[in-house]
Parts: C-alpha cells; structure tokens; sequence
C-alpha cells in the first residue's frame, strides 16, 4: 500500500466520522421531546444527552441508568435506560436505545417508558 491510498483511507474514515457524529446529533430529542412523543417512537431508535442522576448496575443482567437533561415535567423529566455499559451518577452522556412503553419485569417494576439495549457514551 503506498502513502497515498493510506491518506486518502485516513481521510475517508474521518469524514465518514464527522458524517456520522454530525447526523446523531441532528436526531438527538429532549428527554421531554421523547414523553411527549413516545406513541410514535414506540419501537424506533432515539437518542438524547443528559446527566446520570441514578444508576442500578447488574439488575436482571443489564443496569438501568436514569438520564435527566432539564426538560420535562416530574412526570416527564426522567428518562430510564437499560443498557449493559454503565456510566457514573454526575456523569454527562449521549445515551441511544430502542424506546419501549408500558414494559413489565413483575413483581411491581413497571415501567410506562423506557429506553431499552441502549448505547451509552460519556462525554468529555
């Protein structure tokens, strides 16, 4: 491979990365925006920043993060996330799952609202 096709690879990877990172960004909705739209989304990908204000690790082989960024009511402010990477309470994220409504684990944990198999990167 000559020094040429190892730039132009190099170049293609990182604008396929700012293509990438500029596009999640676009799609990113409020905590609140997700509440009030959550008959739509059922079902679909979402993705939203926030703070880690609880973290339960290792509950039913998953840990269940509750993301706030500001928005919302106290009926729509929180927004619960199952994922199997963890983050840390203060933490600031960029969370992206699978909206999923009226989930039942059983023994009381209901849940109107939830963001399940999410992807959860901290952010810088």
């Amino acid at each position: 491979m000559n020094i040429r096709s190892i730039v132009f690879a190099g170049l293609v990877s990182t604008l396929a990365l700012a293509s990438f990172s500029a596009s999640a960004a676009d799609n990113l909705k409020t905590v609140a925006a997700i509440y009030q739209d959550k008959a739509t989304l059922a079902g679909q990908t979402v993705s939203a920043q926030g703070k880690v204000v609880k973290v339960n690790n290792g509950i039913m082989r998953r840990n269940f993060i509750h993301v706030q960024d500001g928005t919302g009511d106290a009926n729509s402010n929180n927004l619960i996330v199952t994922s199997t990477q963890t983050a840390n309470v203060g933490d600031k994220v960029t969370i992206s799952g699978k909206v999923v409504l009226n989930r039942d684990f059983g023994s009381g944990y209901m849940y109107p609202l939830l963001i399940e198999e999410a992807s959860v990167a901290v952010m810088k």
